[in-house]
């Protein structure tokens, strides 16, 4: 079942690539724009079958994609496309200027990227991302309404007999302890919550926020007992608790002096509806920004694992082959298949996010770079019109190159150091 898993996660991380790359190329032919390929992969050609002016086919790494338009750069400033500089720096600038027009054919002047207009190569840059978050928003959309989510749920699972603070190292209750409001109150396993200080319960999350700001108060409760409704009352004691985040998950590390009750709940898969579903879903991408600015951060604690044996955390960076291996263990859990494809959907979408986010850093050789690029190129071309100026033409993306070499090197030194910790020290799944 691990190697089945591993083989859905790669089909599935293929058609994602593929899917990018189809963004791409159907934006470019819409505006005119010569395609001489569109490939999935890189390195040797697999496959490959010509159909119009368009090489279609597979390569043999399976770890990225791309399509190659006619004139991605515009000629230097005497009009010439060639190298001829013996300056590195220059020679990269030239050198990249000389492959985007190393296919051209007569009759392609009119078909070159840059010739268009900037917004039409936003929209050509940005479809392949565009192509991912729309994939992503489907596959969250068919786990969340269609499979359900975990969840924790207002009934409840154990009593805490005691009142025992976040920093205690056991939950053995100590001679001297209080008992906990929720043994006071006489809350039993399988209780649930129907109201909780006169506001009705909806699910857990209302309840804890509810318990948290309560510290100090008696509040009445109502819970469903045998299929009947008791009455209970329970005086809230002020404890330090977790911190949990705004998706109710603890915070690691973190804790507050907040409200204290002293259960905890049952959990299970719970259906959203589409409002529920796309809340979640926002929250989810806020946090991926997150993940994202962070990311740097997380470098040392990666280098550790490589080179200190570290165990890694469960916010470890992972690449492709990380979260192919954690889908072919989940594959292989003794869990309801439905279970097991709702994770493994939940993690490609969760694959086609991090593609877009990643994908629109404003960064060469990304698709955010090129479009930032035709952003500028805008801005300055109303403002020389605005003051009247003679129009300063395209803006030669091409003299970012060097920059492009330098970030491609440090993204391509993560991947690798990325690909390393996910074979020797793979994130476990628990």
């Amino acid at each position: 079942m691990t190697v089945l898993g591993i083989g859905v996660f790669i089909v599935g991380l293929l058609f994602s690539i593929a899917w990018h790359e189809l963004g791409h190329l159907s934006t470019a032919k819409l505006f005119g724009i010569r395609v001489p390929q569109y490939m999935v992969g890189f390195g040797p050609t697999l496959w490959s079958r010509k159909k119009g002016d368009t090489e279609y086919g597979f390569k043999a790494i399976p770890l990225g994609g791309y399509i190659r338009m006619i004139g991605m750069f515009p000629p230097g400033a005497d009009g010439r496309i060639t190298k001829r500089s013996s300056s590195p720096w220059r020679s990269m600038i030239e050198d990249a200027r000389e492959a985007s027009y190393e296919e051209l054919q007569p009759g392609d002047e009119d078909r070159l990227f840059y010739t268009r207009r900037p917004w039409k190569r936003v929209i050509v840059m940005f479809a392949g991302p565009f192509m991912n978050l729309i994939l992503a928003f489907l596959l969250f959309l068919v786990t969340m309404m269609g499979f359900g989510v975990q969840q924790s749920l207002p009934t409840v699972r154990t009593v805490s007999q005691c009142v025992v603070p976040a920093s205690q190292a056991s939950d053995t209750c100590k001679p001297d302890a209080p008992a906990s409001p929720a043994a006071a109150a006489g809350l039993k396993p399988g209780d649930t919550f129907v109201s909780f200080g006169g506001e009705r319960i909806h699910d857990y999350q209302q309840l804890q926020e509810d318990i948290r700001r309560s510290a100090g108060q008696t509040v009445p409760i109502v819970v469903q007992r045998d299929g009947q409704q008791v009455a209970l009352s329970a005086t809230i004691r002020t404890n330090v608790l977790a911190k949990v985040d705004a998706n109710g998950d603890p915070v690691q590390g973190q804790t507050v002096t907040a409200g204290f009750l002293g259960i905890s709940p049952t959990s299970g898969v719970v259906r959203l509806g589409f409002d529920a579903s796309v809340s979640r879903m926002s929250d989810m991408a806020r946090t991926g920004v997150g993940s994202l600015v962070a990311l740097p951060g997380k470098i040392p604690a990666l280098w550790d694992s490589v080179f200190e044996g570290t165990p890694r955390t469960a916010d470890s960076p992972i690449g492709m082959v990380g979260a192919a291996r954690v889908g072919g263990e989940v594959a292989a859990l003794h869990l309801p298949a439905s279970q097991r494809i709702a994770f493994l959907v939940n993690l490609l979408a969760g694959v086609n996010l991090s593609l877009f986010l990643f994908n629109m850093l404003p960064l060469l050789p990304l698709d955010g770079g090129h479009v930032a690029g035709a952003l500028w190129e805008s801005v300055r071309r109303r403002a020389a019109k605005l003051f009247q100026r003679p129009d300063p033409g395209p803006f030669d993306v091409a003299k970012l190159m060097p920059v492009a070499y330098v970030v491609a090197t440090i993204f391509i030194g993560f991947t690798l150091l990325v690909l390393v910790a996910d074979v020797i020290n793979p994130v476990k799944i628990s």
